[in-house]
């Protein structure tokens, strides 16, 4: 059976802003219900399975290398909080993990807190989001959806009987906290059309959902708001937060009918996260501080006005985050694109890095639950070293590694090769990439490379280690990631100087990077592939139509590429908090520069690279029709015969399918296509 090309009718719709007007033909597929939008969904389902029919075999075969190099009875490392040791693990051929824990010891028995197993049973989707013991150790909260949507109901369970209890929270995002006692839990609630977090409420355990208290709605519809309880287990805390500005509340957590008190009000521009031990408050502050100082006040006396400076801002680093100990603090900062760990002796002051060895990595602090230990919990990786975990004595210097992601099969990290380049961007400024090989790949212009970036948010897309990524590498691919403006890898500035008004930075840059690396012969335009997803999906929307001829193809996942509709419209959610992010085209100024690199508006009458396009229908961060209007655009305008693929996850949604093993079919697809395009 031959399928035709997908075709899809057009329906003028008129939408006019500041005076200028836009026709948007296919504006009409944004509507989830309608017969004829899934019909035309399906259609392009089926022509892509078409068009990838010669390629089945080679599917199934990524599929089982890429689930092959997985541990299957895998499990993580241990790690002690409240006179238990926490782990999940795998059992072979289970897509879920099964939470467990061991009391006092880790000979002890294991008791199973909860097997996602069996509550996906009978599910198409099922993830689980967070769990939350209480202090008492005996009741468990969990959330969990079974649609994609990331709207979740928060269950409970008696860990002493091993019963669900019969309360449900609903239209929970999966942020939670307990009460000192276990008679109440705190949990924040999502608006049923935005999705935005906006309500915390107190729920009374045992007492109908009906009941619960609102005890703080976070008005403003660029914030979104969150709860947890502090590492001493002494405050609960609500955090407000939009892209550029925070707030907090506290209240001890053995009051929880009480009131929660600002820390110090909300200032436009001001982020700021507290950190509690004993009678002071650490205080992670951008106040003066565009790569954020370290500050300290005492308990009574919260506002900024008490804050003491701990750690001076510093123009080449960015600091990221802390982890606080009785006697020890570890900051996370950045500089020169990487992270690194600093640990400071609080009584003697005495401080020191840990080494890593390594050109292009990444290192970040683990799970450190327990306040009185000298042993520091941290995790590493690499472009060449699967994902590890070390326990390191910050007395004595001991470094223990606790795991390493075992690779099945004949991996060894000797057979590859990572590099790190700079690239002088069009203006001047130096962006990193960084690069991964398997040895003996000719390094002469004629591999294929794949370029990835992200780009957006201060999300710095850092070179981890990746097994399913050994499938190209092993038929002789390159990886590179680009470090583009829009992330924060090189400090706060990285960030402002790739959004708003200066968002083109990032797609010029990752033109740049791909220009060099052609032009150091690492690969050529007949063999330069790009991927991006979300965000990076609206970056390959912008590169393809600022330069078309320079790459082979494209792989776009969930891209939001609709960026001038989208940002106007907002009853969807994401919309309001991203006004910081992107610009409120409500002002025209924001609007004309919006549309110069809208990818959905910009597409023209011209050849365009072979791309496969991927979505999810119950995506709620990026909505199915923007993807989905996209390609139909693509498909009336494009003047070349290259391939243009749609395929839509009809049971997911951002994240794709849920469990460990089914994602990596959407992988398998995506290798796929790059392959068959590389003949």
């Amino acid at each position: 059976m031959n399928i035709n090309t997908p075709s899809v009718k057009k329906i003028a719709k008129e939408l006019t802003t500041h005076g200028h007007t836009r026709i948007d033909n296919y504006y009409w597929l944004n509507d989830r219900e309608n017969p004829e939008v899934i019909k035309y969904v399906e259609d392009e389902n089926a022509y892509t399975k078409e068009q990838m029919k010669d390629t089945e075999v080679l599917q199934e075969e990524l599929f089982q290398e890429i689930v092959g190099r997985i541990k299957q009875d895998d499990s993580s490392v241990p790690y002690l909080m409240d006179g238990y040791w926490y782990y999940s693990r795998y059992e072979k051929g289970k897509e879920h993990p099964i939470h467990c824990r061991k009391k006092g010891s880790l000979e002890a028995e294991e008791e199973t807190l909860l097997d996602v197993n069996e509550l996906a049973r009978k599910e198409d989707y099922c993830q689980v989001n967070a769990l939350s013991v209480s202090e008492s150790n005996k009741f468990l909260a969990f959330s969990i959806d079974t649609v994609g949507r990331r709207i979740y109901t928060v269950r409970f369970k008696n860990l002493e009987t091993g019963e669900y209890l019969t309360d449900e929270l609903q239209q929970a995002t999966g942020e939670m906290a307990w009460s000192k006692s276990d008679d109440f839990f705190f949990y924040t609630v999502q608006d049923e059309e935005t999705l935005r977090s906006h309500k915390i409420f107190r729920h009374r355990m045992g007492a109908p959902s009906a009941d619960d208290v609102e005890i703080f709605h976070e008005k403003d519809e660029t914030f979104a708001t969150a709860v947890h309880k502090s590492k001493s287990n002494k405050y609960l805390v609500i955090s407000s937060h939009s892209t550029l500005t925070s707030e907090v509340r506290l209240l001890p957590a053995d009051q929880p009918e009480g009131d929660f008190q600002v820390f110090t009000p909300r200032e436009r521009e001001h982020e700021y996260s507290v950190f509690h031990h004993g009678d002071t408050f650490y205080v992670l502050t951008n106040d003066k501080a565009k790569n954020f100082r370290l500050m300290e006040t005492s308990e009574n006396n919260t506002s900024k006005e008490h804050w003491k400076e701990v750690i001076p801002h510093r123009p080449n680093v960015l600091l990221e985050g802390l982890e606080i100990f009785d006697q020890y603090m570890v900051l996370e900062e950045r500089s020169e694109g990487l992270t690194h760990l600093r640990v400071i002796n609080t009584d003697t002051k005495e401080e020191h890095y840990l080494d890593f060895g390594e050109e292009t990595y990444t290192a970040y602090v683990g799970t450190n639950m327990e306040f009185d230990s000298e042993v520091l919990r941290f995790g590493y990786t690499s472009l060449t070293t699967p994902s590890s975990v070390f326990d390191y004595n910050m007395r004595t210097g001991e470094k223990v590694l606790k795991k390493q992601q075992e690779v099945v099969g004949d991996f060894s990290p000797m057979n590859y090769q990572s590099k790190r380049v700079f690239v002088t961007a069009q203006d001047g400024t130096q962006v990193p990439v960084s690069l991964v090989w398997r040895k003996g790949t000719p390094l002469d212009g004629t591999a294929p490379l794949l370029q990835y970036a992200y780009g957006s948010y201060g999300i710095s897309s850092d070179p981890y280690f990746g097994s399913a990524r050994l499938s190209l590498l092993d038929r002789g691919w390159i990886f590179a990631i680009a470090h583009i403006r829009g992330g924060e890898e090189m400090g706060r500035h990285w960030y402002e100087d790739g959004k708003l008004l200066k968002k083109m930075n990032t797609f010029t840059d990752f033109i740049d990077c791909a220009e060099a690396l052609i032009e150091q012969k690492f690969t050529s335009p007949e063999h330069l592939y790009a991927m991006g997803g979300s965000a990076g999906g609206l970056l390959m929307g912008a590169i393809i139509n600022l330069r078309p001829d320079l790459f082979h193809g494209i792989v776009s996942a969930v891209p939001f590429v609709d960026v001038v509709t989208t940002m106007l419209d907002d009853s969807i959610p994401l919309t309001t908090g991203e006004y910081d992010e992107w610009g409120n085209p409500n002002d025209k100024l924001y609007y004309d520069y919006m549309l110069s690199y809208s990818p959905y508006d910009q597409v023209e009458e011209k050849a365009y690279p072979a791309m496969l396009v991927t979505s999810g229908l119950h995506d709620s961060q990026v909505q199915y029709w923007e993807p989905t209007k996209w390609v139909a655009k693509l498909r009336e305008l494009k003047t070349d015969n290259n391939l243009l693929l749609l395929h839509t996850n009809m049971s997911a949604g951002h994240s794709g399918a849920s469990g460990r093993f089914e994602t990596h079919r959407e992988t398998a697809l995506e290798f796929a296509f790059l392959l068959k395009l590389e003949g």
